[in-house]
């Protein structure tokens, strides 16, 4: 399957410029070995560096033990989950799996299709604390920008849903404009988003303007 490659630009927040950036719409075996050489030397240094300054684990980023090559592994094959990544700088930068076979609960929206986003995750290097900058900003809103491209290709109107980790409702809400649904107890309780047709309309309308 031939890769689709769109060039996009992320705020370098070191530089205080703009970064050249690839979306791709696959997660290769270059980005799972990417996430296991540099990704998680990064998050082991992180965990000791939080636990040093005694700050305690619910407050640790929460996909710190994420593993995403066994999540590429068990929907390898299946045409019904895709893979997304962005690349900079020769690196990895965010990893997001899609999921085309969930329905919108959203009262306007309700049993239509759309494009449910199992996992995003940026570079440990990305996340930011109250001790040092993200390398990059950016990267998540790309991967939902390209969610939310794949829900208008497939025919179901930019519709997109997702299960937030609580340190994301923010994002998800504020950033992104998304219908909080409020806590899922099928899903451990996390907040379920949602996005609509028309708000997909006004968030890519941003990410255009922008």
């Amino acid at each position: 399957m031939t890769v689709q490659v769109s060039e996009i630009y992320l705020e370098d927040r070191v530089s205080g410029g703009s970064a050249r950036a690839e979306l791709r719409d696959a997660i290769e075996e270059q980005q799972l070995l990417d996430w296991l050489n540099a990704w998680q030397p990064a998050v082991r240094d992180l965990i000791v560096g939080l636990n040093a300054r005694g700050v305690p684990a619910n407050q640790w980023p929460q996909s710190w033990h994420w593993q995403w090559p066994a999540k590429m592994a068990e929907v390898a094959g299946l045409i019904a989950y895709r893979g997304y990544c962005v690349t900079c700088g020769g690196m990895t930068q965010g990893l997001m799996r899609l999921d085309l076979t969930s329905f919108a609960r959203e009262v306007s929206q309700l049993g239509k299709p759309l494009v449910y986003v199992e996992y995003l995750e940026v570079a440990p290097w990305n996340w930011g604390d109250g001790e040092r900058r993200a390398r990059y900003a950016g990267i998540g809103t790309a991967l939902l920008a390209a969610a939310v491209a794949l829900s208008i290709e497939e025919g179901f109107k930019g519709r997109m849903g997702l299960h937030s980790l609580p340190q994301s409702e923010g994002f998800y809400r504020n950033a992104c404009g998304m219908t909080d649904l409020g806590p899922d107890a099928e899903c451990q309780g996390l907040k379920y988003f949602e996005m609509t047709e028309a708000q997909a309309e006004a968030f890519l309308g941003e990410e255009t303007a922008e």
